[in-house]
């Protein structure tokens, strides 16, 4: 084939690939802006070669209702009206016009109507458009391809970009499902002319001080970083979204700043393009206009509005998300500051990536404000050859990670050393769940089946994992199956030796509770299993209130930790929302419902439909005659004892030998009640207090197995014992 495309560079959550060629490029690709839809090709030839793909394109550009309408066709593609003689379609050759229902064009002569096109597109309209981007770019050197080249001042709003790479032809098969490939995960563009304007007169980024910044997560095959600490976080970011270009910085009070007042000039006049229009500043950030306004340019305290140039905002809210990510794909400019950490910690059990208001304009952008802080400093700017050629970038990074499963090319130092990043920023991204997404699904695709291929470290306390790649494969598995379309497919790679135990069905717990200021879990006596599925039949009582049931007993989050013995979250939240509730957990665990605060309720009945019993002693309530005949030999893993005051959850297997679970319970509420008589309180806490023991506590599994024969006297002098050893 002679005819050499571009590659064609897909952003945002609407575009997606048709051909894919087995470098990864796309040569074909398809999209929806507002009401409209998009279908672009990498060559001019291709109208004309592929006749049924256009036919196929025009059924799925018409409007579904009413009159087809006529399809327009540029009037030097004479050949490919003749391709459409055989076809019940009404054809025109010409200029565009208002009126037809679609468009054919080539990628070259559409600049004089591009924003005639591209109202039409938002309105209903089909486009389909044609050409490479590689010749274009050879004759303008100086020029910025991805926001110069004719075709792409119409198909970029939809989130398609022809770019100056060369696309590999070959013979192609086509495929049944949306192509995807992990050699497509490379950045597509270098930023090097932005970093250097960007950075033109910045030696360093003082942000010093009290204000707190959040890390920016730089995602995008369009987004980059700019200002980084020097563990490599992102704090300031850019991007080209449409027509438009994105600059985010991580607290608001950036904008503000007379230290950075030499970048953030440079950023606003990067932004505007030397259009020279109305930058409108949120009134709220007056200090921001005072120190923008010594750019030179017409700097406005004003809300947002359509004719502005630049729009200056904080990330605090999403009213008019749509309007602006529509404004910034139609060329305008976007600086927006703020950080996410204080809304994540008030916003607790909610998802940073989905719900934060902020995150509702940037993800499509290919950027993310995430939950976790980074503290001010003076930092220097990048050096950008280097950042360019060996700077962090996630894509770019699982780009490299995936080449060395598939391929085993050896990571090289710096690398290495960002293979803990990346599992961040893997996690980050996949929480992102959004799976109407291509960009988002082809990335969940390629980390499932770097999970089948290269496998998940079984970790344990006897196998516990410490390399940075294994630590990344941990991360990868854990994240993956839980938005993963078939997670079933991909347990026996993350779980190779799953026990198997046995299930009661249709198992009623009765709940009752009576909470203050703070929620309490509430113990079912029941397990699931690693990645077993169950149903919850929810009462009318405590459905939609708030409620929740989590999965697993160990709450907290050990990533940071130099050596794992288990992966770094084990447990999982479901709200109980419906009258029936699915739930799960990869790494299996205790069932509990976690009552909020301010609830009363007396006895309400759940039912789970299929579960694994649990040793479980509830004084005052369990029987020690049950307790030694039947629960204590209950088949899951995890046990609990619970007493008066505190409530104690261990492995199973350090009381399948205790016989009398009510000397225990005298003994810890001996303990307890002695605690609340130092501190002066009433003898019975409002909340129990729960203890998860760790795996190994010889002293107190000790004193459990030799209860039986001591006398009260006798385990008092142990319980001093116990107590001073922690």
């Amino acid at each position: 084939m002679s005819s050499v495309p571009s590659d064609l560079v897909l952003i945002g959550e609407h575009a997606f690939p048709l051909v894919m060629n087995p470098k990864g490029q796309v040569l074909m690709a398809a999209s929806y802006y507002g009401q409209g839809r998009v279908v672009v090709l990498g060559h001019e030839q291709y109208l004309t070669r592929f006749p049924g793909l256009i036919k196929n394109a025009l059924k799925w550009l018409m409007p579904s209702t009413g009159d087809a309408g006529i399809v327009g066709i540029q009037k030097s593609l004479r050949s490919v009206a003749t391709n459409l003689n055989d076809c019940p379609i009404k054809t025109e050759l010409g200029d565009f016009r208002s009126g037809l229902a679609v468009y054919i064009t080539d990628a070259y002569s559409v600049e004089k109507c591009a924003k005639d096109l591209i109202a039409f597109i938002k309105t209903g309209g089909g486009l389909i458009m044609a050409g490479q981007a590689w010749h274009w770019a050879g004759t303008h050197p100086q020029e910025n391809t991805l926001k110069n080249f004719p075709g792409n001042k119409v198909c970029s709003v939809a989130g398609i970009y022809f770019s100056k790479r060369y696309g590999k032809v070959g013979i192609f098969p086509v495929p049944k499902q949306i192509p995807y490939s992990w050699l497509a995960l490379s950045v597509g563009k270098d930023f090097k002319d932005d970093l250097q304007f960007l950075l033109e007169g910045v030696s360093e980024f003082d942000v010093q001080g009290k204000d707190i910044a959040s890390e920016v997560m730089v995602h995008g095959p369009l987004a980059f970083p700019i200002a980084l600490t020097p563990a490599g976080k992102t704090f300031i970011a850019g991007a080209y979204y449409g027509q438009g270009r994105v600059i985010l910085l991580s607290h608001e009070c950036y904008m503000e700043r007379d230290s950075l007042s030499t970048f953030l000039i440079n950023a606003i006049k990067w932004l505007d393009e030397d259009r020279k229009g109305v930058i409108g500043i949120l009134p709220s950030r007056k200090r921001a206009h005072r120190v923008l306004s010594k750019s030179g340019l017409d700097c406005q305290l004003t809300g947002f509005r359509k004719d502005l140039s630049v729009y200056v905002c904080t990330s605090y809210s999403d009213a008019q998300c749509a309007e602006i990510q529509e404004f910034v794909a139609e060329g305008g400019g976007l600086m927006i500051g703020g950080h996410a950490w204080h809304w994540a910690q008030t916003h607790s059990g909610r998802n940073v990536m989905t719900d934060y208001p902020g995150n509702h304009i940037l993800n499509k952008m290919g950027l993310s404000l995430l939950g976790n802080t980074l503290i001010g400093g003076l930092y220097k700017a990048p050096e950008i050859e280097q950042s360019c050629k060996e700077g962090y970038h996630f894509r770019n990074m699982l780009h490299r990670f995936a080449e060395h499963v598939y391929l085993g090319k050896e990571l090289i130092n710096h690398e290495q050393s960002w293979l803990k990043q990346l599992g961040n920023d893997c996690a980050s991204y996949l929480q992102m769940r959004c799976h109407n997404s291509t960009a988002y699904t082809s990335v969940v695709a390629i980390l499932s089946d770097i999970v089948k291929k290269f496998g998940v470290p079984q970790v344990s306390s006897n196998s516990p994992v410490k390399s940075a790649k294994d630590r990344l494969m941990l991360y990868i598995g854990s994240e993956v199956y839980k938005v993963s379309p078939d997670p079933d497919a991909l347990l026996p790679y993350i779980i190779k030796d799953r026990p198997k135990f046995t299930t009661v069905s249709n198992a009623r717990v009765r709940i009752s509770a009576k909470t203050e200021g703070s929620e309490e879990w509430i113990s079912t006596g029941l397990y699931l299993s690693p990645g077993m599925k169950t149903n919850i039949a929810v009462p009318p009582e405590i459905s939609r209130k708030n409620w929740q049931v989590q999965l697993g007993c160990q709450t907290d989050n050990i990533g940071g930790a130099n050596v794992l013995k288990r992966a770094p979250v084990v447990h999982e939240r479901f709200p109980l929302d419906a009258e029936m509730v699915q739930v799960s957990n990869l790494w299996g665990g205790l069932i509990y419902i976690i009552a909020p605060p301010q609830s009363k309720v007396d006895g309400v009945e759940i039912v789970v439909q299929d579960a694994v019993q649990a040793p479980y002693f509830n004084s005052g309530e369990t029987s020690v005659a049950d307790w030694v005949d039947r629960i204590r030999q209950a088949p899951a893993p995890w046990a609990e004892l619970e007493f008066e005051n505190i409530i104690m959850t261990l492995q199973s297997e350090f009381i399948r030998n205790l016989d009398h679970p009510d000397e225990v319970a005298k003994l810890w509420d001996t303990i307890m009640r002695s605690i609340a008589d130092l501190a002066a309180k009433p003898g019975k806490f409002p909340r129990k207090e729960r203890l998860v023991l760790p795996f190994r506590l010889d002293l107190f599994f000790a004193l459990l197995s030799t209860t039986n024969n001591r006398t009260e006297k006798q385990l008092a002098s142990q319980e001093l014992y116990f107590t001073s050893s922690g």
